[in-house]
């Protein structure tokens, strides 16, 4: 298992390299970056002035290569491109980008004058949040019930319980976000939540039981809304896993030696069936680590990761983008590292020592 565990993290590498090639390069033909919006907002002001003043003096520079230039100095765009690291070629740069993350440093926030690594760390807490108590939420409740409707396929209970799960998986996030606030946190009927933030203005005045309750008070609602989706989808899908696992030779087999339902289903089926579900917890837990989080961040006036990539996407905040990219990608394959070794802690039969990584 050792040997295995090390090939992928070596092969971590490359995938991740992969990644970061593959944005870097996209970002390179998308129109608008930092610099362009920069003189184009200081194009208008200039504009905006002479208008005022009834004069016409511009500056030409029809030879940039920035459609916002237009009326400012040449020298002050070269001054910018400098600034900004856009002086190097693409390559260049990318190189002294892969070189800074290595040693984990992502620059400076081009619009915020903050490091990014202290804008991550400080986001993080509210992805944190809302990522593994969703995550636990929703398992606790789809395993249990998903197993509980594959015992009892066609009852009524398997019935009105797909009914709800239907309902749940119709419903978008974002719009049961809006309707929990509505009713439980005084938008039109009652107020027993708080409307938005994850903590009270005083929370640093409370003590640690205060604290805790607090948090655990704010975070009610964005974490029910965040659950909704999941909680539906791994419903189905463990019920759908231990019916194909139940209708198997070797559980016909299983009761025909005089086992009991018990031993049959939690000593065969449990672990059998439990595989495809631990398959898809990396892209479940990724998706609502971080995709799922951005709209329930914004409902609720969370100041997360989500929000923080959306921003820097928007604004061509590179320097965050990036940085925060190259952050979840290396969450992204370390928990796809830890979902091959759930599936030995479940199934010890298998072996990824003799799989070609």
């Amino acid at each position: 298992m050792g040997a295995y565990i090390l090939r992928r993290i070596l092969f971590m590498i490359p995938t991740l390299l992969g990644i970061m090639i593959v944005n870097f390069a996209l970002v390179q033909f998308v129109p608008g970056g930092p610099i362009e919006q920069i003189l184009s907002q200081l194009d208008q002001q200039t504009s905006a002035t002479d208008r005022i003043a009834g004069g016409g003096s511009e500056v030409a520079t029809g030879s940039s290569q920035y459609q916002g230039a237009k009326g400012l100095p040449e020298d002050f765009i070269k001054d910018l491109q400098k600034q900004f690291g856009f002086d190097k070629p693409p390559l260049e740069r990318f190189l002294l980008m892969m070189g800074n993350y290595l040693r984990f440093d992502f620059g400076e926030s081009y619009f915020r004058s903050i490091k990014v690594t202290d804008l991550v760390l400080e986001k993080l807490p509210v992805s944190i949040t809302l990522g593994l108590w969703t995550t636990l939420l929703a398992y606790m409740i789809s395993i249990p019930m998903g197993i509980r409707k594959a015992i009892t396929d066609g009852s009524r209970f398997d019935t009105w319980t797909s009914a709800v799960i239907i309902m749940a998986y119709a419903i978008p996030g974002f719009l049961f976000a809006i309707l929990l606030l509505v009713v439980f946190a005084g938008g039109s009927y009652i107020k027993w939540f708080p409307l938005r933030g994850l903590t009270s203005e005083n929370f640093d005045q409370m003590s640690w039981f205060g604290q805790a309750k607090d948090y655990l008070w704010h975070i009610v609602l964005p974490v029910l809304a965040n659950t909704i989706a999941a909680f539906a989808t791994m419903t189905l899908l463990t019920k759908n896993s231990f019916l194909d696992e139940i209708k198997k030779q070797y559980v016909v087999t299983a009761r025909a030696k005089g086992l009991s339902e018990g031993r049959v289903f939690y000593g065969h089926v449990f672990r059998n069936a439990m595989l495809i579900i631990i398959a898809g917890f990396p892209s479940a837990f990724i998706a609502i680590f971080f995709t799922g989080s951005l709209i329930i961040e914004i409902v609720f006036s969370l100041d997360g990761m989500g929000r923080l990539g959306f921003e820097a996407a928007v604004n061509r905040d590179y320097p965050v983008l990036f940085g925060t990219l190259y952050v979840f990608g290396i969450l992204g394959l370390f928990v796809n590292l830890l979902s091959d070794l759930t599936y030995v802690w479940v199934d010890p039969r298998i072996d990824f020592e003799s799989r070609e990584t």
